[in-house]
């Protein structure tokens, strides 16, 4: 059966995630798992690996996600060497869990019309929210675990967009664990997580992890004389820069009426089976529109739409334009040319 790339991958990484840990404590191989499923029809271990690849999967068949399903319904498949063991010898609490499974399993098989996995929704976690922090001069008093009244979301930057995009994670990912860190409370095991980069990608120490995914984005972000309140981005030699409203009464400059924001989507260098997504911007205008072109109910449909059909692979970076009002960033509409900046594709080697 054919299925279409979003679909096939989201089945190879529901495999992939059922063999790696859905018995936490086992390190069961694909070859252990070919070996048990070849005692009623031979399977190789290179077989098993394309059933699970993370880039370009093959689809198992109906009666061999059946076997899946009888394999990981009871840990007695692991008991002196993993095997199959026949449906009429389950136990009745493991055949239920086996009916469970296989029409999990069957339904990703079957859902022809199934729609694309949104941004910000996954199959499988923890989801890491990794955010800049405050400088120290700009924090609040709060800020210091020595005040009584310590508040540690007092050190966070970018706290609008991590409050708007922490609360759309929770309820897109309900059963999933979703963490948020400024930089310094990274741990090792977060970069292998879903992790989402949350602003200051030009001084987050985070990012330099990260190298191996965003090397290959031709966007940059560096300082500029002309914009003293944050780092511009640049593709080769074109600059993109906010823009600011006119001078009131001796000031030298007017109020920000538009940001850029940065979105970005790759897969995860630390693991292949996560994934890397940034939303940046100059300012923390530019920071909330990139979550909220993913967030704001009033146009994130219409832009998953055009993501799906402009990025077909799921991997993507964007400068967007995100207008000013009020003090207010706007949600970025990517249907709208003029709010595209630019765009960029893994396989088409450059951006437009």
């Amino acid at each position: 059966m054919a299925l279409n790339p979003d679909q096939a991958r989201r089945l190879a990484r529901r495999l992939r995630q059922l063999r790696a840990s859905h018995w936490p404590d086992v390190d069961l191989t694909q070859v252990e798992l070919a070996t048990a499923f070849s005692m009623e029809s031979n399977v190789a271990p290179a077989t098993i690996s394309s059933w699970e690849s993370a880039g370009s999967p093959k689809t198992p068949t109906a009666a061999r996600l059946s076997a899946y399903a009888r394999f990981f319904a009871t840990r007695r498949s692991l008991e002196s060497g993993p095997h199959l063991i026949p449906e009429d010898e389950l136990a009745e609490d493991e055949r239920e869990r086996f009916h469970a499974l296989e029409k999990e399993l069957l339904d990703l098989l079957h859902a022809k019309d199934l729609p694309r996995r949104n941004t910000l929704s996954f199959d499988v976690g923890p989801v890491t929210v990794i955010c800049s922090e405050s400088p120290s001069e700009e924090q609040s008093p709060l800020a210091s675990a020595d005040n009584p009244n310590f508040t540690k979301l007092n050190q966070y930057a970018d706290l609008d967009a991590l409050i708007e995009i922490y609360g759309h994670l929770r309820a897109s990912n309900p059963i999933l664990d979703v963490f948020h860190r400024v930089t310094r409370d990274v741990r090792a095991d977060d970069l292998s997580t879903h992790v989402i980069l949350l602003g200051g990608i030009a001084w987050n120490a985070v990012t330099k992890r990260f190298q191996e995914a965003l090397g290959q984005v031709p966007v940059t972000q560096v300082e500029d004389p002309e914009v003293e309140t944050g780092e511009i981005f640049t593709v080769g030699d074109k600059r993109y820069l906010p823009s600011w409203g006119d001078a009131v009464g001796d000031k030298g400059r007017g109020p920000l009426v538009e940001d850029v924001a940065f979105l970005a989507r790759l897969p995860n260098p630390f693991n292949s089976s996560r994934t890397l997504t940034i939303c940046n911007g100059i300012h923390s205008r530019g920071v909330l529109g990139a979550v909220r072109c993913l967030t704001d109910a009033r146009v994130r449909d219409a832009n998953e739409a055009y993501l799906a059909e402009r990025f077909p692979d799921g991997q993507f970076a964007l400068l967007l334009r995100v207008p000013v009002v009020a003090g207010e960033a706007l949600s970025p509409d990517l249907k709208n040319d003029d709010v595209r900046r630019y765009e960029w594709a893994p396989t088409e080697g450059r951006g437009r």
